[in-house]
C-alpha cells in the first residue's frame, strides 16, 4: 500500500497555588504541561485554582463546538434518557442508521463504518482498500504509523508493517514510480495535512494523484481526520479541491467530544465487503451516535459553515500581516480556522509563552504553531488570541 503523506516570556497570569504531582498510576506516554483544567464553558477551560485559558486547541481539533455547548448536551441528555448506551453491532439501533443516512446525503459516499478514532478509522480504511483490490498486502498492525512521516513516531516501533511506502508531497515523478497497478491497493493523502505542518494541498497535485489511481486500478483514500467536518469552511475538505476520493476517514469533531470515526466509502468498495470482514465492539454505538448526528447537523449548516469561512479569512488576514513584520515568521498556511505559523526557530517555547499569557496553542512539527480553534469562536475572541500571539512573537 502506497501512502503520501507526505524563549518564554514572563507570566501574565497570577502564580498558581501548589499544583499536586501528577499521579504515576499514569503510564507517561504523555508530555502533559500546564494546570489542571476542571470545567470548560463555550471557547475557554477553567483551572482549578479559576484561572480561564483562551483555548486554540480545541482538544487537538476534536472540540468543534466548544465546552458544554446546547447541542452536545442535549443530545447526551436524550440518548441517556433511553437507557441504550452500548448494544454492540450484533444488533439495530436507530440512531448509527440515521447518522450513516446523513453522512451518505452530505457527501460522495455509499455507505459508512463506524469505529472509535482517527488511527483506528485509517486502519479500516487501508484493510476496505485491500479487499477491493485484491492486491498483496502485508500485515495487519501499525499500518496508520507506517503510513504516518513523522520519524520520532516510527522509530519506536521499527520494524513498521512493510508494504507502505511514504512519498514525498509534490513529487511527481515519485509517486508515479510507487502507485503500481499490480501491487498498490491504496494512495492516502490529508487534502490539508495536520501534523505535517497544516499544509493545504494543491488542488492540480491531488487531481494528479486521482488521476494516476483511476488509472492503475487503486483507492484514493482522502484522511480528513482532523481538516473534516467544518474545519476549513465546508463540511469536507474535498469538497474546496473538486477532487473525489473513493473512501475518507473522520473522527476527531464528528461526537462532539466523544470518541468517534467514521470510514466512507463508495459503492464499489463498499460491494466488496462481506459480514466478518470487519468489526468493532463499540463504534458507531447508540450513544455516539446520536450525539455526532446532532453534531454533524450543527456544522453542516449554511450559515455555520459561511461563518467559519469568515472567520478563516480574518485569521488570514491577520496572521498574514503578523508574518509582514515578525522575522521570526516564515509562513503562514490555513484554511478555514485551521492555521500553521511556520517559525524561524523551535515552536515549542512559544506555546509555553503563550499559555503563561492564558492562551493555549499546540505545536505541529518542531517549528510550526498550529491554531484549531472551536468552530464557534468569536471575531472578538479570536482577536483577543491573535493578540497575544502577537506579543508572544513580537
Amino acid at each position: 500500500m502506497t501512502s503520501v503523506r507526505t524563549s518564554p516570556s514572563s507570566p501574565l497570569l497570577p502564580s498558581a497555588p501548589d499544583v499536586p504531582p501528577a499521579t504515576e498510576a499514569l503510564l507517561g506516554v504523555y508530555a502533559q504541561v500546564g494546570p489542571m483544567f476542571v470545567r470548560g464553558e463555550g471557547v475557554e477551560l477553567v483551572a482549578e485554582d479559576g484561572a480561564r485559558y483562551l483555548d486554540f486547541v480545541a482538544g487537538i481539533g476534536v472540540n468543534a463546538l466548544g465546552y458544554n455547548h446546547p447541542v452536545v448536551r442535549g443530545a447526551v441528555e436524550r440518548a441517556l434518557s433511553t437507557g441504550l448506551i452500548h448494544v454492540s453491532n450484533l444488533y439495530r439501533t436507530e440512531p448509527g442508521e440515521r447518522l450513516a443516512e446523513e453522512l451518505v446525503a452530505r457527501s460522495f459516499a455509499d455507505r459508512v463504518f463506524f469505529c472509535n478514532s482517527g488511527a483506528e478509522a485509517n486502519e479500516a480504511a487501508f484493510k476496505f482498500a485491500r479487499k477491493w483490490s485484491g492486491k498483496t498486502f502485508h500485515g495487519r498492525l501499525f499500518a496508520s504509523l507506517a503510513a504516518t512521516d513523522r520519524p520520532e513516531y516510527r522509530k519506536p516501533f521499527e520494524p513498521l508493517v512493510p508494504g507502505i511506502r511514504i512519498v514525498p508531497l509534490g513529487d511527481w515523478a515519485a509517486v508515479d514510480h510507487a502507485v503500481s497497478a499490480s501491487r498498490t491497493a491504496s494512495v492516502i493523502v490529508e487534502p490539508v495535512q495536520g501534523e505535517g505542518g497544516v499544509r493545504p494541498l494543491d488542488a492540480e497535485w491531488l487531481g494528479f494523484l486521482r488521476e494516476l489511481c483511476d488509472s492503475r486500478g487503486v483507492a484514493l483514500i482522502f484522511d480528513e481526520v482532523q481538516c473534516g467536518l467544518g474545519r476549513t469552511g465546508t463540511l469536507f475538505a474535498y469538497e474546496q479541491t473538486g477532487i473525489v476520493p473513493d473512501i475518507l476517514t473522520l473522527a476527531k469533531p464528528l461526537a462532539g467530544g466523544l470518541p468517534m470515526g467514521a470510514v466512507l466509502v463508495t459503492g464499489g468498495i463498499g460491494a466488496s465487503l462481506k459480514p466478518g470482514d470487519h468489526a468493532t465492539t463499540f463504534g458507531g454505538g447508540p450513544l455516539v451516535a446520536r450525539v455526532a448526528l446532532d453534531v454533524v447537523r450543527t456544522v453542516a449548516a449554511p450559515d455555520f459553515l459561511a461563518a467559519v469561512r469568515r472567520k478563516g479569512d480574518w485569521v488570514g488576514e491577520r496572521l498574514g500581516a503578523l508574518a509582514a513584520r515578525s522575522p521570526r515568521v516564515r509562513e503562514v498556511r490555513g484554511r478555514g480556522l485551521m492555521w500553521g505559523i511556520e517559525l524561524t526557530e523551535p515552536a515549542a517555547p512559544f506555546v509555553t509563552a503563550a499559555r503563561e499569557r492564558a492562551l493555549l496553542v499546540v505545536t505541529a512539527g518542531p517549528n510550526v504553531l498550529r491554531l484549531i480553534p472551536p468552530l464557534v469562536i468569536t471575531l472578538e475572541e479570536l482577536e483577543r488570541g491573535v493578540a497575544i500571539l502577537e506579543e508572544v512573537l513580537a
